[in-house]
């Protein structure tokens, strides 16, 4: 059996050709064309606009001319994430999808069902024609994942809806009504080199198997931060070991909690029994601290056949190290308004060394803007004070909740109709593209909803199949239900 086989197979077919097509963000050529093609094959108006966005217009069902027009709306980028030993290349490869207990999940590495069964459910809308809707138009965004360029990009009064439906969720049973804002921080220290004398020997320090996941939805489980870790062991070697770094990479998307780091090091060879000791003791704490949330952590502390050729100046490499461990990464406040919701966050997500660069990138999110300001503050005190330079971008505001308005009381009516139970209004700590596209459209009523998907941005991501189901029986009774104008 493939997801080509489950119902409803309107929804998981388009799925399944989404899947066959490699899509990770800012190399979306394929995905673009293919929906492109899509909308017009199927003789929909179909627009494609300067930066790679995607707009399939469909009228309404005949007796459903005078209801609102509903925009429904996902991002057609996914996140390139795989484990160590996969061998997979998301510019060519396609996706291999496997059942697994109920869910659909990946051979290896990341699905992609965020978001691309939000793009399938809102493609199956205007192919089933069973489904009766108002004025309809599904709008593709690109590259959301590294940038939301795409809702950033898009233009004021392209869209003609009245209604935003982002189905960029991965909760079912929960009608998102607000996001956090974000803000990117990247400080960046100059280093020289110098060549490795006699009497080092090179190891690579690896840290790795930890949960990761998604630095919005997943940071309030207080997982463990592979960069993190480097550093705190990094530290006693630097300060009291005569320790020298050659190579630092941790991480690899700002909005992933880094699963993976490494460094490369010199250890003098007089130091290299303590030195181990002092390695494996600090992973052994580390290991016990997060024993609940990264049951599955592992340290691999390998000698090299030979040491590094040149390494990272000692001065710039140990203020680093320090700052980074004096940055916070996880949740900095929960809400006091929402229970369970992560009011302000920052996640340190890629550090690299190349080029005599050495580069520490973090994403920051807040429900509140003053709180996130306040944090990049923070941010930029602890990095300047260690010599780096700090610069920000990608800056948004968060979508604030309006919980008493007509779309809101139509979709709770139908999931009680739908499911027999109450629908829960919820806001993310997620950053979603509705905070940036409704500064454009500032008349739009805007909700988000979607099918249980756990652990996006990880190679564990997988997505419930009857949740699948139910949320398109959902979306139908919804559309068929929108407000007149």
């Amino acid at each position: 059996m493939t997801i080509k086989d489950l119902e409803p197979k309107v929804v998981w077919n388009n799925f399944h050709a989404l899947t066959q097509i490699p899509r990770p963000s800012k190399h979306e050529g394929k995905v673009i064309e293919y929906l492109y093609n899509w909308g017009k094959s199927h003789g929909f108006e179909t627009i494609k606009d300067e930066t790679g966005n995607i707009i399939i217009r469909v009228p309404a069902t005949p007796g459903f001319e005078n209801r609102k027009g509903v925009i429904l709306q996902g991002h057609m980028d996914m996140v390139p994430q795989k484990t160590a030993d996969t061998v997979h290349d998301f510019l060519t490869d396609p996706i291999k999808t496997k059942i697994v207990d109920g869910w659909v999940a990946a051979e290896g590495t990341t699905l992609g069902a965020d978001n691309g069964i939000g793009i399938a459910l809102a493609l199956s809308v205007l192919e089933d024609k069973s489904v009766k809707h108002g004025p309809i138009e599904v709008l593709a965004t690109y590259d959301e994942e590294t940038g939301m360029t795409g809702a950033n990009e898009l233009r004021p009064g392209v869209l003609k809806g009245d209604i935003l439906m982002n189905l960029d969720s991965e909760e079912e049973g929960e009608l998102c009504v607000g996001c956090a804002g974000g803000l990117d921080a990247k400080a960046d220290w100059r280093y020289r080199t110098t060549k490795t004398p006699e009497g080092y020997v090179g190891y690579k320090l690896t840290v790795k198997g930890l949960q990761g996941g998604h630095s919005g939805m997943d940071i309030s489980l207080y997982r463990a931060n592979a960069n993190k870790i480097v550093c705190r062991i990094l530290l006693p070697l630097l300060e009291k070991h005569g320790v020298k770094v050659a190579d630092f990479t941790g991480g690899s998307l700002r909005n992933a909690i880094p699963f993976e780091a490494c460094a490369e090091i010199l250890v003098p060879s007089k130091e290299s029994k303590e030195v181990k000791s002092i390695v494996e003791n600090i992973f052994a704490e580390v290991k016990n601290e997060f024993k609940e949330s990264d049951p599955s952590a592992v340290m691999f502390y390998e000698k090299q056949s030979k040491p590094a050729a040149r390494y990272i100046a000692p001065g710039v490499m140990l203020r680093a190290v320090k700052a980074m461990i004096a940055c916070p990464s996880g949740v900095i406040r929960m809400s006091q308004s929402m229970e369970g919701l992560t009011e302000t966050s920052i996640n340190m997500a890629i550090v690299r060394t190349a080029k005599g660069h050495l580069t520490v990138h973090s994403l920051m999110r807040s429900a509140v803007d003053s709180a996130k300001a306040d944090l990049a503050e923070r941010v930029r005190c602890i990095f300047e004070l260690a010599g780096a330079e700090i610069s920000f971008a990608g800056g948004y505001s968060g979508w604030a909740p309006k919980l008493d308005t007509p779309m809101n009381k139509i979709m709770m009516e139908q999931f009680k109709k739908v499911y027999g139970r109450d629908m829960k209004i919820m806001a993310t700590h997620g950053g979603l593209e509705c905070a940036i596209m409704g500064a454009k459209y500032p008349a739009w009523e805007m909700v988000s909803v979607g099918p249980t998907i756990v652990h996006p941005h990880s190679p564990d991501e997988r997505v419930k199949i009857d949740s699948v189901e139910r949320t398109w029986k959902y979306l139908k009774a919804v559309l068929e239900n929108v407000p007149v104008k």
